[in-house]
């Protein structure tokens, strides 16, 4: 059962994380992906120094243009070529490039990613 304080809980918990950690961004808006130069990213992206994902990288984020560096929302990700599955920080993102960020997580046949946002007030 999932507690009732956790929307409440979760997004102050995850402004903190992001705020002890140095944002390292590596992929500008419009850079192609380094193995798929098909693929181009919508949105500022990059990881959070000195942290740890589960393929032991730093936590991928992707950053928006709010100024305010608050967790907007998190993506799941799945890859079915990598065998991996990561959840993905959204800073400063607004609806409009969550949505971005959503369907860039959803273009292709092998990924999938689910958008959680952070509910207005919390």
């Amino acid at each position: 059962m999932v507690p009732v304080d956790l929307p409440a809980r979760f997004w102050p918990f995850a402004d903190r994380f992001v705020a002890s950690a140095r944002i390292v961004l590596d992929r500008p808006k419009g850079s192609a992906h380094p193995r798929f130069p098909e693929i181009v990213y919508p949105l500022d992206y990059g990881y959070l120094d000195g942290t740890r994902a589960i393929d032991g990288d730093g936590v991928d984020l992707w950053r928006g243009s709010l100024p305010e560096p608050l967790v907007t929302g998190v993506i799941a990700s799945m890859d079915l070529t990598k065998h991996d599955a990561e959840l993905k920080l959204l800073l400063g993102c607004t609806e409009a490039e969550m949505a971005r960020i959503d369907a860039f997580h959803n273009q292709a046949g092998f990924v999938a990613g689910l958008l959680i946002a952070r509910p207005e007030g919390v």
